[in-house]
């Protein structure tokens, strides 16, 4: 190779640093957490299905496209294996998490058998303020049901079952819902065929419905149907993405 072309690979490379966008100057500019911001890129890109199961994440790509170190990159990733959200594979880095059918089945059974327990105690211990505010989410859960943005399905969904749990009146069972919804969205972000909503609004108000009554038998036979039709819409055989890294982060 010439010494002519030997120099221009670093100039090419200048220019293209020069001309990528400085996305972690601007983000602390703005006020922004940086390694927040980097976390809720990549939930979001795992909820509006644009990382699938198994996409690497490698550090030197995502220290290019956020424009920070690696010593960032990581807490964010330790952060995101630690939700289960990535697996981080010794000497091969971090992908995205692969929940196994057996992952999937056990993580669904333990939420239904949480969540028939939360809506019986809310059941009996609910206030009318309590319907009210839980009628208010489903008025407007209703609205996007008409969105095909599928995350803003699965915002309202997460709202509601806690908004149930809360009325149940147990911060014990709330933290652990919580940790449990987290695992189903991602498996429900990452497995469900798209255009499928997250939670079925008819099954919603049927749930409300049986609380008003007081029937708690009927509450919780109705949740329990709610979260096995849920699981039973799961689909595990997903195509790998073609696009790039950036793509799916939906960055530039």
């Amino acid at each position: 190779m010439s010494n002519e072309s030997t120099a221009a690979v670093p100039q090419r490379r200048n220019r293209k640093a020069e001309a990528a966008p400085d996305l972690g100057a601007g983000v602390a500019a703005a006020g922004v957490d940086i390694e927040q911001h980097i976390y809720q890129t990549v939930f979001d890109s795992v909820l509006n299905q644009r990382l699938t199961p198994g996409t690497k994440l490698p550090e030197p790509a995502l220290c290019e496209l956020f424009n920070v170190s690696r010593a960032v990159i990581r807490k964010v990733l330790q952060r995101l294996e630690h939700e289960r959200i990535v697996e981080l594979r010794p000497n091969k880095g971090a992908v995205i998490a692969a929940p196994t059918p057996e992952e999937t089945r056990q993580i669904f059974e333990a939420r239904r058998a949480l969540e028939v327990s939360i809506v019986e105690l809310a059941t009996r211990r609910h206030k009318p303020e309590d319907l009210e505010e839980l009628r208010h989410l489903l008025d407007h859960e209703h609205g996007v049901t008409h969105n095909p943005y599928q995350p803003a399905w699965a915002a309202c969904a997460r709202e509601f079952h806690l908004k149930i749990a809360t009325v149940a009146g147990n911060p014990i069972l709330i933290n652990y819902l919580t940790e449990l919804m987290t695992r189903c969205s991602l498996i429900v972000a990452l497995y469900q065929p798209i255009g499928n909503a997250a939670c079925e609004h008819a099954e919603h108000r049927r749930i409300v419905d049986y609380m008003a009554k007081g029937d708690v038998a009927s509450a919780r036979a109705e949740m329990g149907k709610h979260l096995r039709s849920l699981e039973d819409n799961i689909c595990l055989d997903r195509k790998a993405s073609v696009q790039t890294l950036a793509q799916m982060l939906n960055i530039g």
